[in-house]
């Protein structure tokens, strides 16, 4: 597999709560959505971004439009729709979620897991351990088919931001989790949800620039322990949270 053939969906939005607009925040050199999509091209990953039809996410098409490239619109919650009807859109068989909340992903990784589904004959990649602990370097890798199956036992208003809750539930579902590239990455947090992991996260672009790779910001992490406790303390908080949005 090479790296041309991978497609990387963008999930984004800009009406998040509890962090207003936080993908348009300042980001070392860019934003932070500039950031992801020029991240993604480094990788060779040709992205989409994916967004919704409301109003308020007119700038992240201008974004698409800025940066050159591709842009689709669907449902603003019900996110495996949108994924489904983006994949119709492209006639894509396979993607990779890219979340727009996790700045210093590791594209090595997703191309990884996207030939692990491809070559494995799997439904789902799911993030390796670390990642979905919060470490946020790498997002699924799935088929359109799964998303397609998914769907079909819900309506189309549902609210699926949690969406490995649904997938999880298709009978027969063939899922395999990525093994840990660092096994030995120190305990953090580089998700973006708060304002303290914004101050976290935009800290060590302005210290380690935007190109910053997972071995390089993992070494300064271990260096420097205190570091991590700018928003390590908000990871419980986030954890209930996902559980509270799937019941």
């Amino acid at each position: 597999m090479t790296k041309t053939q991978i497609t990387g969906f963008i999930t984004v939005r800009t009406s998040s709560t509890r962090l207003q607009s936080k993908c348009l925040l300042p980001f070392g050199d860019e934003t932070v959505i500039k950031h992801v999509v020029n991240r993604v091209l480094s990788y060779g990953i040709d992205p989409i971004i994916c967004t919704s039809t409301h109003s308020s996410d007119d700038v992240l098409e201008r974004v698409a439009q800025e940066l050159n490239v591709k842009c689709f619109r669907g449902s603003l919650t019900n996110k495996l729709k949108r994924w489904s009807d983006c994949a119709k859109s492209f006639n894509l068989d396979t993607f990779h979620t890219i979340d727009a909340d996790d700045p210093f992903f590791d594209g090595h990784e997703m191309i990884e897991s996207m030939g692990l589904l491809e070559e494995g004959g799997f439904d789902m990649v799911s993030p390796t351990k670390s990642s979905a602990a919060g470490g946020a370097t790498v997002g699924y890798s799935l088929t359109a088919q799964i998303i397609e199956r998914a769907l079909q036992s819900i309506p189309d208003d549902t609210d699926t931001e949690m969406m490995w809750y649904f997938l999880e539930k298709v009978p027969g579902i063939n899922i395999i989790t990525l093994h840990d590239s660092y096994p030995d990455e120190p305990p953090v947090r580089l998700t973006l949800d708060y304002e303290e992991d914004y101050w976290m996260l935009a800290s060590l672009a302005n210290i380690l620039g935007n190109n910053a790779t997972r071995s390089q910001i993992n070494q300064f992490l271990l260096t420097n322990p205190d570091f991590s406790k700018i928003n390590f303390f908000r990871n419980h908080e986030w954890k209930n949270a996902q559980i509270a949005k799937k019941t």
